[in-house]
């Protein structure tokens, strides 16, 4: 009688933390280990954020001492326009809208200067909105000619 065919199956293999799906470790970065690793458009939005805030915080640190400033995908309600960013006074909290200032900004040279300068100046116009001010007055010091 001729005998069956059995396979052997191998039993499942017990991945824990650390593994990835074909059981393989962790992958390396992208770039290699004697290369800075790779900066992309989230962390450079985020980057931007946070040092144009630190900035502000500088130079009013009593009004903006307390204010939560948060970064978000993309705002949740829809409107007739996209909304760039939210303020609201009586919690003393700014969210900014990552895509649509990213991707809605029509900027004439789409360059990493200009990138900055676009972030910078929704940071700088949703302060003046939080304050009470004209975005111009916020840091005058700072567009003093040379």
């Amino acid at each position: 009688m001729p005998k069956s065919r059995r396979y052997d199956v191998p039993p499942p293999v017990q991945r824990g933390r650390g593994r990835d799906r074909h059981g393989r470790g962790i992958r390396s970065s992208a770039t290699g280990p004697y290369l800075p690793p790779l900066r992309t458009r989230i962390d450079f939005f985020d980057m931007t954020i946070s040092t144009t805030v630190e900035y502000l915080r500088g130079l009013w640190p009593d009004e903006l001492g307390s204010v939560s400033f948060e970064v978000a995908a993309a705002p949740s309600g829809a409107g007739p326009a996209v909304q760039r960013w939210w303020v609201s006074v009586p919690e003393q909290r700014v969210v900014f809208f990552r895509v649509p200032i990213q991707r809605l900004s029509r900027l004439h040279r789409n360059d990493e200067f200009h990138r900055r300068m676009m972030i910078e100046s929704c940071v700088f116009r949703a302060v003046a909105e939080l304050l009470g001010k004209d975005p111009w007055d916020i840091a005058p010091e700072g567009f003093h000619h040379f």
